[in-house]
């Protein structure tokens, strides 16, 4: 325990290092950060004139993640599909951060291999390229045949990732410890639940046999379809740190030439990809978030095929309608049909002025409906949504960010093979579809079904609950507790006022009494006096005048607002 928080210390002098380096030295000077760095190196810091000045402060904070390492970097992956917690030009940043990390030695990767199934490799391989297809920061694919003759790839951890990737965790838990007023001025309001969102990711994406599961439920999903496939995990041969995948030859789906020369019609597989797509979100609600050209393959005979499930989004039934019920009002220049569908969507619904939420509604309708179709483009229309749900602070699920990023994605896929490929003409009909199924006889069914076994719960258990509360007030053990939340700041002016108001009280009286002091009539020698007036008459105007003094300098103290 105290070697582990001696390591923290070490790295978090060198995080707090990093960040001034960048010209992020309030962040330091702001927080408790600022003991574990001496004076003379923030002093030659602010002295010194650097070249990183003349870049913007998105992005310092990239080239502050790219040194810290590829935990940061992953974190920063994951903020940036979260347009409700971060400003667009940080998201564009963020965007940019690749996990180039160079692959491990293969000999390492097969005692891994051999570690985790028990075995030798030769009893379970018949080939084992030592040459990886690929490799990034969590691990390294390599491509191998198995004894009884299916081609394979083996997805293998780096050695130490999992220590390593716990030990970043605790920094990022004790960095937001100590930064989090910061962060919260700066507008992140949970930066605590922020990181435990990633680390929860994190520790899934781990996780192999995770993947695995996910791989078996869209096949389970798309087993009848003939121009969709999913490769097959072998969940027996795979672990926690190692994940063994059928091996799915084709070409990248924007190798236009390479699709012209297997005789396939680019403009169909853009359409199918598209549907493929909109029917994992609109008609199942769990997609594969990461659809970039190099996880969506084509096969000869036209069928798409879609690698790596590490990132897997999902939407619950509610939230499927509430995000298509956005883009129905948009279509209907409906924006007070959007607000209340922002609103279904969001985790909490509280928007202090629907007014303007709709007036900013409104403005993104009339800017796109002045629009061709031709030339309406996700990309704006994504960047627009994410600047209202981050101007309203609107917390909304993390999978609808992913749905945007995906679509922005498939239509760059799309214009690449498909000279009039238009996003919004095949979201069209799936909303239509939507709107059919959410009123449908079958669902208006199951939510009465639903909302009658909730109000039957409810009426079961209310008898009991009403006997115990009385049985609480006749034994007169009833306690009510109320908690009052945002009330700091008036509390604290009301203790200012009080403790001046007993000031000025003190100094009025004094006064009044210096003023009846000089009527008295004291008997000769028993009182002294001072140019003329009673001593105790001088008393008491020097502490009236003190008192005064005092309340004059708390009234023009500038004090820090309370947190």
């Amino acid at each position: 325990m105290f070697k582990q928080t001696i390591s923290n210390l070490t790295r978090i002098r060198q995080v707090a290092e990093v960040l001034i380096r960048y010209g992020f030295e309030d962040v330091v000077t702001s927080t408790p950060l600022r003991r574990l760095v001496t004076r003379s190196r923030r002093l030659s810091w602010q002295e010194g004139e650097q070249a990183v000045f003349e870049t913007t402060r998105w992005q310092r904070i990239r080239m502050i993640i790219e040194e810290l390492g590829p935990t940061f970097i992953k974190l920063a992956q994951a903020m940036s599909n979260r347009a409700d917690l971060l400003p667009q030009p940080l998201i564009d940043e963020f965007e940019k951060l690749q996990s180039n990390v160079p692959p491990f030695d293969v000999q390492v990767a097969k005692a891994i291999i051999e570690r985790e199934m028990g075995q030798p490799l030769e009893e379970v391989f018949a080939e084992f390229d030592d040459v990886p297809l690929g490799s990034a920061s969590i691990g390294q694919v390599h491509r191998a045949r198995l004894l009884t003759g299916e081609e394979v790839v083996v997805k293998v951890q780096r050695p130490g990732v999992p220590e390593k990737v716990r030990s970043d965790l605790a920094l990022l838990n004790e960095l937001v410890r100590l930064t989090a007023g910061f962060l919260r001025k700066q507008g992140l309001s949970n930066p605590q639940d922020v990181v435990d969102a990633f680390e929860r990711s994190m520790t899934k994406e781990l996780d192999y046999t995770s993947e695995a599961r996910s791989m078996e439920q869209f096949r389970s999903l798309y087993e009848n379809y003939e121009t969709f496939y999913i490769p097959k995990p072998y969940r027996e041969l795979s672990t926690a740190r190692i994940l063994v995948i059928e091996f799915v030859s084709g070409c990248k789906i924007t190798d236009k030439p390479q699709l012209l020369e297997w005789g396939l019609s680019p403009e169909k597989v853009a359409e199918t990809g598209m549907d493929i797509y909109l029917t994992q979100i609109f008609e199942f609600g769990i997609f594969h978030a990461d659809p970039h050209p190099g996880n969506v393959l084509v096969r000869p005979d036209g069928t798409l095929v879609l690698i790596d499930f590490g990132m897997v989004g999902k939407l619950s039934k509610q939230q499927k309608y509430a995000f298509a019920g956005v883009f129905i009002g948009m279509a209907r220049q409906d924006p007070r049909g959007m607000a209340l569908s922002f609103r279904r969507l969001a985790l909490t619904s509280d928007i202090p002025d629907m007014r303007a939420f709709e007036a900013s509604l409104g403005e993104l309708i009339e800017d796109f409906a002045s629009l061709d179709v031709k030339d309406m483009s996700m990309s704006d229309l994504a960047d627009a949504l994410q600047n209202v749900i981050y101007n309203y602070k609107l917390q909304v699920p993390g999978a609808v960010f992913l749905i945007l990023r995906a679509l922005v994605i498939l239509e760059g896929i799309g214009k690449v093979l498909h000279p009039r490929f238009n996003t919004f003409e095949f979201v069209r009909p799936y909303g239509a579809r939507i709107v059919a199924e959410q009123y449908s006889a079958e669902n208006i069914l199951s939510e009465a079904e639903y909302t009658g076994t909730q109000l039957l719960a409810l009426i079961q258990t209310l008898p009991a609950d009403i006997r115990q509360i009385v049985r609480k007030i006749s034994r007169g053990d009833l306690r009510v507790r109320i908690e009052l939340s945002g009330y700091q700041l008036l509390l604290h002016k009301a203790d200012q006022l009080v403790s001046r108001g007993i000031l000025a009280a003190v100094s009025v009286a004094l006064i009044l009494f210096a003023g009846l002091s000089l009527l008295g009539r004291y008997p000769a020698g028993q009182m002294p006096y001072y140019r003329g007036l009673p001593v105790v008459t001088w008393y008491s105007l020097g502490l009236s005048a003190f008192l005064l003094l005092i309340l004059f300098i708390l009234g023009t103290k500038k004090e820090r607002r309370p947190e």
